[in-house]
């Protein structure tokens, strides 16, 4: 019996969805016009995103501690709250962004560079977290622990980072706009 290509090469699958996502979400971002109504309830949104990517960012350092000492079940607690936090966020991201669009940076000068540089680091790093998050889960769920270990030490600080980078994002574009 043949193996279907997914369990072969999951990777490429994870790939080709992450590249998706992130079509969806630059065409959303910098093509689709604003939705023409917004409620007040939208303004609160990249609070809520940017409290989705700490709780994610504490799970991930949660999850991170608790496989260190050996303690499995915490780990797979941690990290699927981490999973939640993220899907959280992408769902409240794109709520927002369907009704807002972009937000651009007024800050001039030295902030203006390091806010940009932070930015797209930020965000070509989440493009390639989904794919690897994908892939360590897929590996830790059929319990190949060699190769979710393997992979896991890539995409636990490219997670991190973008968690992070996530609400920082946020706290630049709420001291400056």
């Amino acid at each position: 019996m043949s193996t279907p290509a997914i369990t072969r090469n999951p990777f490429s699958w994870f790939l080709l969805l992450g590249l998706l996502v992130s079509g969806f979400l630059i065409w959303l971002i910098y093509y689709k016009p604003a939705a023409t109504t917004e409620g007040e309830w939208v303004t609160y949104l990249p609070a809520a995103n940017a409290c989705f990517n700490a709780l994610c960012a504490c799970c991930l350092i949660g999850g991170f501690v608790n496989i260190k000492r050996g303690n499995r079940d915490r780990h797979i607690r941690c990290m699927l709250a981490a999973l939640v936090f993220s899907v959280l966020f992408l769902v409240s991201y794109i709520v927002y962004h369907h009704f807002h669009g972009d937000t651009p940076f007024p800050g001039q000068g030295p902030i203006r560079l390091l806010y940009f540089f932070i930015l797209i680091s930020h965000i070509v790093l989440s493009i390639v977290a989904l794919p690897l998050v994908f892939t360590t889960l897929y590996h830790a769920a059929r319990k190949q622990f060699e190769a979710h270990k393997k992979i896991a030490r890539y995409t636990f600080p490219i997670w991190l980072y973008v968690s992070v980078t996530g609400v920082l994002v946020f706290f630049f574009l709420r001291a400056y706009t």
